[in-house]
């Protein structure tokens, strides 16, 4: 593989006007088609199998009118009482048919008629149905649905619009443009050279440029989740910008090394291309593995992720090149640009005097205490990982101020976090008859259950067949008083044969995504963390450091999720990253962040331990071939995983508190895994082990395919022939 990047790497900066043009006309071609063809996200989760799902699939069939999105509009008298005065009750019922003549809705429900009110006369709610789904409904709609009851707040009443249909996507800002903004400021630091730093952003840029075009272009055919875009956003970031600046620094000190531009980035892709190439394939097999857990959304997350980190590789190791070829001697800070300087670095000895060489002196030489250290303290930090709760988030845990959540606090401050987590019971039978016998043995088993508030009377289909129970619980719809009498309304119901009767709803829609996820964790993490030895062990050709690799991981992903729980579960120091209201983590951030993990720390295993074992291959100790790796690559991984952090820190700062997560989970992972298991860890283990490192028993290598990322063969390519010098 080397030696074909190696060939690759030479040909496109030969053509770098042809390359640059190609991927001009990939961007400019896929943004039009962005533009044209580009589709709506969706905000909801489907899953199928689930009972909920098959319920909703059940009404949108043969209860249309039910199946769409619902909104609740909670309406707040300027004192107690007045909901019972007739000025008051003229008030609200303007206010219910202004809701019901909105665009897009079938009718809204008179509070009265429904006895939708609080005992004191203050609170009300008016419950608006809309033909659609919460997807389906335009943003001229959402926007006339938020300004219904103008009228009477102009009298002092309070009238707060909600519920799912003010489900929408985030927006990405400028908060994400900082982190950008930082990246930029760490590769000029590193380079010494404002040509290599905007050399390497630009490149990232365009390979983001092309595969989030891509991505909108696939969207008008393939239904995108609403956080799928910024995740591709967010990897195809951090990862693009990461793998031109290996590529840039390999080819840097290849210049230094007194070889010529074209020979110099031939052999910077075929070696550090060949880590990027290895790098990427280990993050677009985790996302796309993704799959094997038969989640249609989270596919499709894990997909369009993989499919940016896909273009930032062919980036990388194509367009890289044709740039490095225009910036020419550009790349390298001016001190170091002319022939002299150049020739005194080829001919002088090595520097070791830099910090990762000082550094990996004092890990190997403090092995012990380091690895204790670090075993004790991320295990620490991982313990609030034990109590861990998902969910999917409800509008009480939307910004402050949004109209989601101004209408959830007045509903819970009315009436109580149970209206704010309805329930839904359809029951079906084939014939109206059937139905009607079973509706008042439903309703009793329900009503009996712990944990419910009240049971609505049922709304029928035209035919009488199908029949909706509203069932209000007691608590809200992330707690887990509410997840258990979801299982026991389920079992109550369980035993009735004249008719079909399926729980589903928002809240219901939720605990079922939440617990298929958990179940489907362990075997995602047991599938991950086996490929990452597979992987490894065809790299390095060793059995231990593979194990290495896969145990250091896994106490990135603890520390990780006990972190993340600490901080936005249990709300401890939740300020600093703008959460007014701590609860569950999102449902699919544990699975789509070991996924993401995978993929990040394998890059930084990659880069520091291939250059260990090119070492150790060619005669240096096993000790000094660990220092040797933690010295040159120490610089590198360092910028690479600050640029990583800063990417994923600027989406801290978003409102949407999914994205807020999962921006924190990923920067902290990053941080973790980079300097504290990969560059502590990691070499102090290595030292520790020696030669032992190295192992592989002979029945397998003679097995094992040697994919040359270290560049041996290469190196035994071009033995025969002078590379042209400067």
């Amino acid at each position: 593989m080397a030696t074909l990047l190696y060939r690759l790497g030479r040909a496109s900066l030969r053509h770098r006007r042809l390359v640059g043009v190609a991927w001009l006309v990939v961007l400019v071609g896929l943004g039009v088609a962005a533009a044209t063809l580009k589709g709506p996200t969706a905000s909801n989760f489907t899953m199928p199998g689930t009972e909920s799902q098959r319920a909703i699939d059940l009404l949108a069939d043969r209860f249309p009118a039910a199946s769409g999105a619902t909104g609740t509009i909670a309406v707040k008298a300027p004192r107690a009482g007045q909901l019972m005065s007739p000025g008051g009750q003229g008030v609200v019922r303007q206010v219910t048919q202004e809701a019901a003549s909105l665009p897009g809705v079938v009718g809204a429900v008179d509070p009265y008629q429904v006895k939708a009110l609080t005992p004191d006369g203050r609170y009300a709610l008016i419950q608006v149905q809309f033909s659609g789904r919460a997807d389906d409904v335009t943003d001229e709609q959402r926007a006339a649905y938020e300004k219904v009851g103008a009228q009477a707040e102009a009298q002092g009443w309070q009238i707060a619009p909600g519920g799912e249909v003010l489900n929408s996507e985030p927006e990405v800002g400028s908060t994400e443009a900082l982190g950008v903004l930082v990246a930029a400021i760490v590769l000029v630091v590193t380079f010494g050279s404002l040509v290599a730093a905007g050399m390497t952003m630009l490149n990232a840029l365009i390979g983001v440029g092309v595969g989030m075009a891509g991505l909108f272009a696939l969207s008008g055919a393939v239904e995108l989740t609403s956080t799928a875009p910024i995740l591709a956003l967010m990897l195809g970031l951090a990862v693009g910008i990461d793998y031109s600046l290996f590529i840039t620094s390999r080819h840097r000190q290849n210049l230094l090394d007194g070889l010529s531009p074209e020979e110099a980035v031939g052999r910077a892709v075929g070696t550090a291309g060949s880590a990027v190439v290895f790098a990427g394939a280990t993050v677009v097999i985790a996302l796309a593995g993704l799959a094997v857990v038969d989640i249609p959304f989270l596919t499709v997350m894990g997909l369009a992720a993989a499919g940016t980190v896909t273009v930032a590789v062919l980036v990388a190791i194509t367009l890289a090149p044709a740039l490095l070829g225009f910036a020419g001697r550009r790349v390298l800070p001016r001190r170091l640009r002319g022939r002299e300087a150049v020739e005194s670095a080829a001919t002088g000895s090595e520097d070791r005097s830099g910090f990762g060489f000082r550094w990996a002196h004092w890990v190997t030489k403090l092995r012990i205490p380091v690895i204790l250290v670090g075993l004790l303290g991320l295990g620490l930090l991982a313990l609030p990982a034990q109590d861990m709760r998902l969910a999917l988030p409800d509008a009480g845990n939307a910004p402050a101020g949004s109209a989601a959540r101004v209408s959830n606090d007045l509903i819970r401050e009315g009436f109580g976090p149970g209206f704010t987590g309805r329930l839904a019971v359809v029951v079906t039978a084939d014939s109206p008859q059937a139905t009607q016998a079973a509706l008042p043995q439903v309703t009793a088993l329900i009503q009996r259950t712990d944990g419910v508030l009240a049971v609505a009377p049922p709304q029928l289909d035209p035919t009488g067949r199908t029949a909706l129970l509203g069932v209000i619980p007691k608590t809200g719809p992330t707690d887990e008083a509410t997840e258990t009498l979801v299982h026991d309304i389920r079992r109550q119901v369980a035993g009735i044969d004249q008719a079909d009767v399926l729980l589903t709803g928002v809240t219901a829609i939720g605990i079922d995504v939440s617990e298929k996820l958990s179940d489907a964790l362990p075997v995602y993490l047991l599938l991950v963390v086996g490929l990452s030895i597979l992987l490894l062990m065809l790299v390095f050709r060793s059995i231990l450091v593979p194990v290495k690799a896969a145990l250091g991981f896994l106490l990135t992903v603890a520390a990780t999720f006990g972190i993340t729980v600490a901080v936005f579960q249990q709300g401890h120091l939740a300020d600093l990253v703008g959460l007014d209201t701590p609860g569950p983590l999102i449902s699919f951030l544990p699975i789509l962040l070991i996924g993401i993990l995978f993929g990040l720390a394998m890059d930084y295993e990659v880069f520091l331990v291939s250059r260990m074992r090119e070492d150790f291959v060619h005669g240096d100790t096993a000790r000094q071939a660990t220092i040797n790796g933690m010295g040159h690559g120490a610089r590198v991984v360092t910028a690479a995983a600050l640029i990583m952090i800063s990417v994923f820190s600027g989406f801290i700062f978003l409102d949407d508190p999914v994205i807020k997560s999962m921006g924190f989970a990923l920067a902290i992972g990053v941080a973790i895994d980079a300097f504290v298991v990969r560059m502590t860890i990691v070499p102090a283990v290595m030292s520790l082990l020696n030669t032992k490192a190295w192992w592989l028993p002979r029945w397998l290598d003679r097995v094992v395919p040697n994919v040359d990322i270290e560049g041996e063969g290469l190196r035994t390519h071009l033995a025969d022939s002078e590379p042209a010098r400067v």
